[in-house]
C-alpha cells in the first residue's frame, strides 16, 4: 500500500522562504522554487508569520493536506545551536536585536503545531548535495560544502550524516580565519565580518563581503566604474556578479578574491578532514555556466591538496543549486519519522 504522508522541507534565507515537499515514495513533489519574502530584517515575530504562509503555499501549490504533514525539516543561516536557537550574537542575517538567543525552532514548531527538525542551511545544503552525489554510498564517503549567499555557509558530512558538534555550531566554516597575506592586495583593509572577527572567510566570500569590504576598495582602484554610480554599494554588490558574468575587469578581480579565500578554506577542511568531496553552491553558481565554471575552477586552483587527496577529490557544483535547502532540510525531518 502506497504511503500518503509527506514532511515539508522549508528554507529561511537573508531575503526569501523557499519551500519544498518530500513524500517517502514519490520524492519531492514540486520541481521549481517556491518561495515568499522572509522578512527576518523585521524581527522574530513577523518573520515566524512567513514562515507560516511559505507552509501553507507549499500545501496549496502539492494539494496536500495539512494532516498528511508528519515532520517540518527548517533551515536558516547560522550560527544557531543544535536545537536552532539563534547565537546570542545575532548574525548577518539575523542582526534584528530580536534574533538574539531566540528559540527559532521552538517557535516555528508551535506556531505549526507540528515537529520541526532544525539544520543550519549550510548544513541542509551539504546534505542535499552529499546525498545527490552518493546515493546510495553516502555513508562511506564525507564531504564539506560551502554556500555563498548573503553570508557563506557552510556543511560538513561524515558517513553519510550532519556534523552537528556539542553545541550545534559545528561547520560554520565561514567564520574560520583564511590566511589573508596574497589574497588581499596592497593597500586593501582587512575585511571585517558582521559576526566581529576580522579575516575570516565570509568577510570576502560572500554578498555582504562584497559589499562591505570588497567593493569599496576596488572602486578606488577603477574610478568612474558604472558600479560606482549606482543609487548605494548595496545595489552595486548585488549587480557585481552581472559584471562578473560579462568578464568586467574589476568584478573578475572581486570574484578572484572569493575563489582564493574558499579555495584557502577547502585547503584547511583537506588537512583536518581529508572529505571526498568539496561542494560549492549558492547565488554564484546561479551564474551563466562559463563564469560558474570558471569560478570553480579558481576554487579548485586554489586548494592545495597533497597528491594523494588529489587523486580522489571531487570538486562538484551543488546540485539544484537554490532548492538545495529546502530539499535537505526535508531529508533531515524524513530521517526523524517513526517507521518510515
Amino acid at each position: 500500500m502506497q504511503k500518503d504522508w509527506v514532511v515539508v522541507g522549508l528554507d529561511n534565507g537573508g531575503s526569501s522562504n523557499n519551500a519544498t515537499v518530500l513524500h517517502p515514495e514519490k520524492g519531492f513533489l514540486v520541481d521549481r522554487l517556491v518561495e515568499l519574502p522572509s522578512r527576518v530584517q523585521e524581527g522574530p515575530d513577523v518573520a515566524i508569520e512567513a514562515i507560516a504562509q511559505a507552509f501553507n503555499l507549499i500545501l496549496q501549490q502539492t494539494g496536500i493536506a495539512r494532516d498528511q504533514v508528519r515532520a517540518v525539516g527548517l533551515d536558516s543561516p547560522g550560527p544557531a545551536s543544535a536545537e536552532g536557537v539563534v547565537s546570542s550574537r545575532g548574525s548577518t542575517n539575523f542582526a534584528h536585536q530580536g534574533w538574539y538567543g531566540f528559540d527559532f525552532r521552538g517557535a516555528v514548531e508551535k506556531r505549526l503545531d507540528l515537529p520541526v527538525v532544525y539544520n543550519n542551511d549550510g548544513n541542509a545544503a551539504a546534505l542535499y548535495a552529499h546525498h545527490v552525489c552518493f546515493g546510495a554510498e553516502a555513508a562511506r564517503h564525507s564531504s564539506v560544502s560551502v554556500i555563498v549567499g548573503t553570508g557563506l555557509g557552510a556543511g560538513v558530512i561524515a558517513a553519510g550524516h550532519i556534523i552537528k558538534g556539542a553545541a550545534g555550531m559545528a561547520g560554520e566554516l565561514g567564520h574560520v580565519h583564511v590566511p589573508m597575506q596574497g589574497l588581499l592586495e596592497e593597500g586593501q583593509p582587512l575585511p571585517h565580518c558582521n559576526c566581529g572577527f576580522d579575516g575570516d572567510a565570509e568577510s570576502v566570500a560572500s554578498l555582504k563581503g562584497i559589499e562591505n569590504n570588497l567593493l569599496p576598495f576596488w572602486l578606488t582602484r577603477f574610478p568612474g566604474h558604472e558600479l560606482g554610480k549606482m543609487a548605494s554599494l548595496a545595489q552595486a554588490a548585488k549587480a557585481v556578479r552581472s559584471y562578473g558574468e560579462k568578464g568586467d575587469a574589476m568584478a573578475r578581480k572581486i570574484f578572484g578574491q572569493q575563489a582564493m579565500a574558499i579555495g584557502r578554506l577547502f585547503t584547511i577542511a583537506a588537512n583536518f578532514m581529508d572529505p571526498t568531496a568539496y561542494f560549492l553552491g549558492g547565488g554564484v553558481v546561479e551564474a551563466a555556466p562559463a563564469f560558474r565554471e570558471w569560478f570553480l575552477a579558481a576554487v579548485r586552483e586554489n586548494t592545495y591538496l597533497r597528491e594523494e587527496q588529489a587523486r580522489v577529490a571531487r570538486f562538484e557544483l551543488v546540485p539544484d543549486r537554490d532548492m538545495a535547502g529546502a530539499r535537505g532540510a526535508a531529508l533531515a525531518a524524513m530521517e526523524t519519522v517513526p517507521g518510515r
